[in-house]
């Protein structure tokens, strides 16, 4: 059977988040407008820094800080190819840290479409509600 579009896009971003190089979750995140791929990304180190996987955790107030999370490397892969975010659905497949859901409503994303309720930040939540950003849980089988 043909999936519906949100369940297309949430397969991608699971699959993208198989590149993760972080195992305490591996992430994954698709922007998407018009149903077309704008950009991807998961959480993983920055570029030529070493990765959990191979060097362990950079543990700090109980978070790893040595990755970018997966929803900031999709809107900086955005900036450095020059892809406009406005207007776009987000689809990840962890709902949203405080940090990266400010940066998603500052790329100008009207949607949020997640699909574990990892760690949900109140305060993430009521941002995106004032800045009228549709969320939708997506109940999904990876």
């Amino acid at each position: 059977m043909r999936p519906d579009w949100d369940t297309y896009f949430m397969k991608i971003a699971y699959t993208v988040a198989e590149r993760s190089t972080c195992d305490r979750a591996h992430v994954g995140c698709v922007l998407v407008r018009e149903k077309r791929i704008l950009t991807t990304g998961y959480n993983g180190s920055p570029v030529s820094q070493p990765h959990c996987d191979d060097v362990g955790h950079l543990m700090i107030d109980g978070h790893c800080v040595r990755t970018i999370h997966a929803e900031m490397n999709a809107i900086i892969q955005a900036a450095l190819h020059g892809i406009s975010t406005k207007g776009a659905t987000c689809y990840v497949t962890h709902f949203p840290c405080l940090h990266c859901t400010k940066a998603l409503i500052n790329a100008g994303i009207v949607r949020l479409v997640y699909h574990i309720g990892y760690r949900i930040d109140e305060n993430a939540v009521q941002f995106l509600q004032l800045a009228n950003i549709e969320i939708c849980q997506k109940d999904f089988t990876p």
